[in-house]
């Protein structure tokens, strides 16, 4: 049987991951980014943050050794994981990619 987790990035909709921690400072900087890349993706792309802390087993189950990092399913499969922050027009560009 799916996890939820397995559930959520099991669809034809690309699922970005964002890994952050409330106390990781570029993490709270790539806030605007997402919320940026939420609004030009609206309906095309799920973006999905998940807490390192309170998902410790997940973010080992994935290799998630700093953060941020985003990682991108689609259809239960990783397109892509890059650590560290990046631009909207950088993320952008992989999304598009993607999609």
């Amino acid at each position: 049987m799916k996890g939820k987790f397995d559930t959520l990035i099991d669809q034809d909709t690309p699922v970005l991951i964002d890994f952050y921690a409330d106390w990781c400072g570029p993490c709270q900087a790539m806030t605007p980014v997402f919320k940026e890349v939420a609004a030009k993706y609206e309906g095309k792309v799920k973006i999905i943050k998940i807490d390192v802390d309170k998902n410790q087993p997940l973010a080992q189950r994935f290799g998630i050794r700093s953060i941020p990092t985003m990682m991108l399913f689609k259809q239960g499969k990783e397109l892509w994981k890059k650590a560290g922050m990046m631009t909207g027009r950088e993320l952008s560009q992989l999304l598009d990619q993607a999609i």
